[in-house]
């Protein structure tokens, strides 16, 4: 079974909503939502790996984050240890570079959203955390 570290920001902004983007592809979570981030590649460091994919997924240069959560969730086909980082700042307004669509939710309606299974006790932690 295929095995993957990720790092995924969470952008709040200061009307306390969440940034997701669609994910693209032809896999078994198309047309879902996640927090946007990517592998963490062999020689990168989470944090190093989350400022690289935001760069590239979104025209984005992180300014501030934190640690958040890390998880690790169990699909059919891999498994997946996803280490989230909270981005409280950044440089230019976030772009779907890749064609993904982006959308800003308040973080109590996160729940509403079609996020990928493994975001799950990400948006619960968020919610008791605002």
């Amino acid at each position: 079974m295929n095995q993957f570290t990720v790092a995924a920001g969470i952008l709040c902004d200061e009307a306390g909503r969440v940034l997701i983007a669609e994910r693209l592809g032809d896999g078994p979570f198309h047309g879902m939502w996640e927090f946007p981030g990517g592998k963490i590649g062999p020689d990168e460091t989470a944090l190093e790996a989350l400022l690289r994919e935001l760069a590239e997924e979104l025209g984005i240069e992180v300014t501030a984050c934190s640690s958040f959560m890390n998880l690790r969730h169990e699909y059919d086909d891999r498994i997946v240890t996803i280490e989230f980082f909270i981005v409280s700042e950044w440089n230019s307004e976030p772009v779907g570079r890749e064609g993904q669509a982006l959308r800003w939710v308040p973080k109590d309606r996160l729940s509403a959203e079609q996020l990928l299974p493994a975001d799950v006790p990400v948006i619960e932690a968020l919610q008791q955390n605002h």
